[in-house]
Formats: structure tokens, C-alpha cells, sequence
């Protein structure tokens, strides 16, 4: 296996990127959500930036963002938005996730201006982003829900950040995403 990671602003993808993107994503989930769109990726928001794991020329590893302004509280918080972390079957097992989110959490950084990486998730791999460093939060959260309804979810469902800029601390209160979750 010859992995590499690419880190490519979404304006930037070129049609072999989209094109080896979709047939990673379909390849996971087209049977039970259909295809793929890169704009809207299965009713969520799309990425500003994609981190991508090649193995060659193929598509094994993908972990989206976009920066936003929500707010916690009455705080304003810039965040990260994380979503379509996914690892091909092919390639499980040798840590390429933990790679892919190293990789994410650096482009953050680089980025400037984030506070914090912001993700939701299943609770069965809540898991595996804690052995990557992000910290579980308890808060209602309200956003646009996948059909782009107003949606507010009590406390409990698995949050977790990741302290971009680790001089700053979570803030208490209602997450507002100002948007639909990634």
C-alpha cells in the first residue's frame, strides 16, 4: 500500500478527485442514502476542506470540514465542522483514521481563526475520536436537520470537540450550528 495524504480545498477539487470521492462514498453508502453529491452530502453540509488518503490513484480515506461561526451559550465560537470521516474497508485496521484526523485537526490549525473542531457521530465510534483527542460535550444542540427543517436535540447525543486553539476552554450552553450539521 502506497498512502498519501492530500489536504484540498473544495474549489480546488479537480474531476478525478470528485470522481474517486464518490465511488468512496457510494462504495460505503449509496445502497442505503443514494448518491453521493459533494454540495450536499447526503442532507448534510458540504466541506470547505477535504483531507484525502490515496492508496495510489484510489480514494481510501476522507475527513471533511468547513469553518462556521455558531453559537454556544451566548457565546460566538469558530469552529471546524467535521464530517464524511469514513475509512474504506480496504484500508481499516492500519490507523488511517487516526492519520486522516491528525491530518484534519494540523489543516485546522494551519487554517487559522478555529477555536475548536466540532463533530456528531454514532455512538458506537465515539471511541475512536476520543483516542484522538476529542473531548465529549453534553448540550442541547439546535440545527437544520438533514431535510433543512429546525431541529433541536436534547443533551446526550455524542458531540465532541477538539481544541484548535488550546488556550480556550468549551463554552456551557445551547449549541445553536446556525445551519445543518456536518
Amino acid at each position: 500500500m502506497s498512502l498519501s495524504i492530500r489536504v484540498v480545498a473544495h474549489s480546488d477539487l479537480a474531476s478525478d478527485d470528485l470522481t474517486r470521492l464518490r465511488a468512496l462514498f457510494d462504495g460505503e453508502y449509496a445502497q442505503e442514502f443514494g448518491e453521493w453529491d459533494p454540495e450536499q452530502p447526503y442532507g448534510y453540509a458540504s466541506h470547505d476542506i477535504h483531507v484525502i488518503a490515496y492508496d495510489d490513484d484510489v480514494a481510501v480515506g476522507h475527513v471533511g470540514w468547513a469553518r462556521r461561526e455558531i453559537t454556544v451559550g451566548d457565546q460566538i465560537v469558530a469552529i471546524a465542522g467535521v464530517g464524511g470521516v469514513l475509512v474504506s474497508g480496504s484500508a481499516r485496521g492500519a490507523r488511517l483514521g487516526e492519520r486522516l484526523m491528525n491530518a484534519a485537526g494540523a489543516s485546522m490549525r494551519d487554517a487559522g481563526g478555529i477555536d475548536f473542531g466540532y463533530l456528531g457521530c454514532r455512538e458506537e465510534v465515539v471511541p475512536f475520536y476520543r483516542s484522538c483527542g476529542w473531548i465529549r460535550v453534553r448540550a442541547p444542540e439546535r440545527s437544520l436537520n438533514r431535510a433543512g427543517r429546525p431541529s433541536l436535540d436534547p443533551p446526550g447525543q455524542p458531540l465532541l470537540v477538539f481544541a484548535v486553539d488550546s488556550t480556550t476552554e468549551w463554552p456551557d450552553g445551547v449549541i445553536d450550528l446556525r445551519g445543518r450539521a456536518w
